[in-house]
C-alpha cells in the first residue's frame, strides 16, 4: 500500500505555491526531483508502463466491442482511464498499414514464387509455331524477360536453373531461325525499348511561370517518376515491373497515413453537415470521427492478421485455416454493423432516420475514401 505523505507547509520549487499533493495545483510541476538514483528511474519507468498498459486494457476492448461507448465516456468527462482519441487513432493507423504492407509483400512473394516455378518448368515449348524470324525473336524476348525476373531473386540454385533454361531457349530459337534461313539471335530488343522510353520521359519538362523554381523542380521530378513507373508497369520487362511495383507500394503506404489524417476532419465535417440540427460542436463530431477511424484501423489490423493466418494455416491444418477465414468474414460483417450502432447511440435519433443518414454519410465517405486512395497511389507512383 502506498504511504500517505503530508505536504503541509511545503512550497512548489517552480512557482512557490503551497503544495497540497504530489503535483502543484498552480503550475502542475511534480514534487519529486529528477535527480535520483538509477533504481528510482527504473521504478518510474515500470510505473508509467503499467499505467499505459492499464489504459490499453480499458480502451481497446471497449473500442472494438462497445459501439459508441468510448465517445460517450469522453463526452461525459471520464477520460483519464482511456487513451486519447487522436493518439489511439494514429497508433492503430500505423499498425494497420504496417500489417497491410506486410500482407501485400507476402502475397507478392507467393505470386512471384509461383511465377518463377512456372517459368522454370514451362520452358519445354519449342519455337515450331513461329513462322517468321520476327515471331521467333518475339517469343525468345518474352521468355528471356521472364527468366530475367526470376534471376533477380538472387537465389544461387535458381540462378543456375535460369542459366541452363536460357541456354536451352537460345539453342532452340537459333535452331528454328536456322530452319527459316535467318541469322542467330541476340536478344536486346527489350532493353533498347526501355532505354528509349526512359529517354523520352526525361525530355518532358513541366513548368509554371507563376510558381517558384523549387515548386517547378519538384513537379518536374514527380512527372518524371510517374511516367517512368507507369511505363515500367505497363511496358517494362518483368524485372522493371517488379521494381516499379515495389516503388509504388512503398510510396503508397508511406503516403496513406498522411492522407488518412486529412480524411478524419473531413469526415467530421460530413457529420456536422448531416447532424446540423443537433447543435453539436465540431469538436464533438471530430471525436466521433477519431473513434470511428480508430475502430476501422483495428478492424483492418485484425482482418489482415486473420487473412495471413488463413493463408499460413490452411496447408498445415485445413480446419484452422477455415476457422481463420470464418473469423475474417465475421470481422468484415462487424464493421458496418458497429458503425451503424455507434451512430445510433451517439446521436440518439430513431432507427429510420439513423439508417438514412448512415447510408448517405457512408456513400459520401466511400467516394472521399476513393479520392484519397487515388491521391495516395499517385504519390506512390511519384516515389
Amino acid at each position: 500500500m502506498k504511504e500517505l505523505t503530508s505536504y503541509e507547509g511545503a512550497l512548489c520549487a517552480n512557482c512557490q505555491a503551497p503544495l497540497q499533493g504530489e503535483f502543484c495545483h498552480h503550475c502542475g510541476q511534480s514534487v519529486h526531483s529528477v535527480l535520483r538514483p538509477v533504481h528510482g528511474l527504473w521504478e518510474e519507468f515500470f510505473e508509467t508502463f503499467l499505467h499505459v498498459d492499464g489504459r490499453i486494457l480499458h480502451t481497446i476492448p471497449a473500442l472494438f466491442l462497445k459501439p459508441g461507448f468510448l465517445t460517450l465516456e469522453y463526452f461525459s468527462g471520464r477520460r483519464v482511464r482511456y487513451i486519447a482519441p487522436f493518439r489511439l487513432m494514429f497508433v492503430l493507423c500505423l499498425l494497420s498499414f504496417f500489417a497491410l504492407h506486410l500482407a501485400t509483400d507476402v502475397i507478392t512473394q507467393r505470386v512471384q514464387q509461383r511465377h518463377q516455378h512456372g517459368v522454370l518448368v514451362d520452358q519445354g515449348d519449342d519455337f515450331s509455331q513461329a513462322q517468321t524470324p520476327k515471331q521467333v525473336q518475339h517469343q525468345l524476348d518474352k521468355k528471356l524477360d521472364a527468366l530475367e525476373a526470376t534471376r533477380a531473386v538472387g537465389n544461387p540454385a535458381i540462378v543456375m536453373q535460369v542459366d541452363q533454361a536460357e541456354r536451352k531457349l537460345r539453342d532452340r530459337a537459333n535452331a528454328r531461325l536456322a530452319e527459316l534461313g535467318a541469322p542467330a539471335s541476340t536478344s536486346t530488343a527489350s532493353a533498347a525499348r526501355s532505354d528509349a522510353d526512359d529517354t523520352g520521359i526525361s525530355n518532358m519538362p513541366i513548368h509554371f511561370s507563376w510558381a517558384p523554381d523549387f515548386v517547378n523542380e519538384r513537379l518536374a521530378e514527380f512527372n518524371r517518376n510517374i511516367r517512368k513507373n507507369g511505363t515500367a508497369l505497363s511496358h517494362g520487362t518483368p524485372t522493371e515491373r517488379r521494381e516499379a511495383w515495389e516503388r509504388l507500394a512503398a510510396g503508397t503506404y508511406g503516403a496513406l497515413p498522411g492522407t488518412m489524417l486529412v480524411l478524419v476532419p473531413v469526415f467530421a465535417l460530413l457529420l456536422k453537415l448531416f447532424y446540423v440540427f443537433k447543435r453539436r460542436l465540431y469538436m464533438e463530431h471530430l471525436i466521433v470521427s477519431l473513434h470511428s477511424h480508430a475502430f476501422l484501423f483495428i478492424s483492418l489490423l485484425l482482418i489482415v492478421i486473420a487473412g495471413l493466418l488463413n493463408t499460413w494455416l490452411r496447408p498445415l491444418a485445413a480446419w484452422a485455416g477455415y476457422t481463420a477465414g470464418a473469423l475474417q468474414a465475421a470481422l468484415i460483417l462487424w464493421v458496418p454493423a458497429y458503425l451503424l450502432i455507434m451512430q445510433k447511440r451517439v446521436y440518439r435519433q430513431g432507427w429510420a432516420m439513423t439508417v438514412v443518414k448512415y447510408w448517405f454519410v457512408g456513400w459520401c465517405y466511400f467516394w472521399l475514401l476513393v479520392l484519397f486512395l487515388m491521391v495516395a497511389v499517385v504519390l506512390g507512383l511519384a516515389h
